[in-house]
């Protein structure tokens, strides 16, 4: 049993008995979307029973885009909120933010010495963002930001890191890295991360353009589901899905990628595989609006996400529960740190000693 650890001081130590997992999120929404919840959500509340979990809000990835400071106060909570509203259970695991934990920003230091020029420049997600952009728009933070994503992970010696498959190349950085060091400074000096992907639930789609992500960035809002949003607005962007003007339901995800998105995200809520799911609709066949493209959206049951309610009922607590997670997470990166630094030759300050 793990329950108790994220209370105990032991907890970092203790935690060597069970494979640690750790998984993040930017605060860069008032709430987060369907494909957060089902994409990563869902994975990390079953996670808790079988591995010792830190989740955390990432807050300095999020100062790449130069957000308003208020607001990202304010979305740094609300997104803890949402997790712990989702299931996430502070009695097993750490959930905190990153600024917080001062170790993530030294940590990234040192790990931007082992990485090369062009490895980081090859990154694709650091090309496309800054091709949106422009070089005026572009900074130093947002082509680090691989380098301090694989500091979130290696800072707590995490075996297991659940991850979508745009996520998949920082992943592997991250292993590289981490094996950079084993060979530089001595086996031992990092454990190397393994990438957790769940296969039909890794990607939720766009919902007005099926062949895209559901994301913030990609869409126009159109196809988008956020978890807070009333349900009135919920069923209505399902029903309004755009399919095809074949009339049979069926999963095919290059010839109806519109019918299969409904599909993945109604066997990804209800807990039944994807031709279960299909099965058990209340009709095989459904008929397109005269003149318009074909919709199924109407004839799926329409999902019921965590709802504001969830947030508010945890958010008297939110503070403390944070304060305690950064405090534990921080126990744990400073032995990760102590160790690096040792090994690559830095003066061990007398607080150490």
């Amino acid at each position: 049993m793990v329950v108790g650890f994220a209370h105990s001081p032991e907890f970092g130590m203790m935690a060597r008995m069970k494979p640690r997992v750790f998984s993040a999120m930017q605060p860069t929404s008032d709430s987060l979307h369907l494909g957060n919840y089902l994409g990563a959500l869902v994975n990390w509340v079953a996670l808790q029973d079988d591995y010792d979990a830190l989740y955390g809000v990432v807050d300095l990835h999020a100062l790449t885009v130069a957000p308003e400071p208020a607001l990202l106060r304010e979305r740094t909570r609300r997104t803890a909120a949402q997790f712990l509203a989702a299931g996430v259970d502070p009695e097993r695991s750490l959930v905190f933010v990153q600024s917080h934990v001062p170790e993530h920003a030294e940590l990234a230091w040192l790990l931007s010495t082992f990485t090369g020029f062009g490895e980081a420049s090859r990154m694709t997600q650091f090309k496309d963002k800054s091709a949106k952009v422009g070089e005026s728009g572009t900074n130093v933070g947002l082509f680090t930001y691989p380098v301090l994503m694989a500091a979130d992970i290696l800072l707590y010696d995490t075996n297991l890191v659940p991850v979508g498959e745009d996520q998949r190349q920082h992943l592997e950085l991250s292993r590289d890295l981490a094996e950079r060091l084993n060979t530089r400074l001595g086996e031992g000096s990092a454990v190397v991360p393994e990438p957790y992907i769940v296969k039909e639930t890794a990607k939720i789609y766009d919902l007005q353009e099926p062949t895209k992500k559901m994301s913030k960035s990609a869409s126009n809002g159109k196809g988008l589901i956020e978890i807070l949003e009333e349900p009135k607005k919920v069923a209505k962007a399902i029903k309004s899905a755009v399919t095809d003007l074949d009339t049979e339901i069926r999963f095919d995800r290059e010839t109806k990628p519109g019918v299969s998105s409904l599909l993945s995200i109604y066997s990804a809520i209800d807990g039944r595989s994807i031709d279960q799911a299909r099965r058990g609709l209340p009709g095989q066949d459904v008929r397109p609006p005269q003149g318009g493209p074909g919709r199924c959206g109407g004839r799926l049951p329409h999902p019921d996400p965590r709802q504001r309610d969830g947030v508010d009922r945890v958010a008297r607590r939110l503070d403390t529960v944070l304060d305690e997670g950064a405090q534990k997470a921080s126990a744990i990166a400073r032995g990760t740190l102590e160790r690096l630094y040792d090994r690559v030759g830095l003066l061990k300050p007398q607080r150490w000693r």
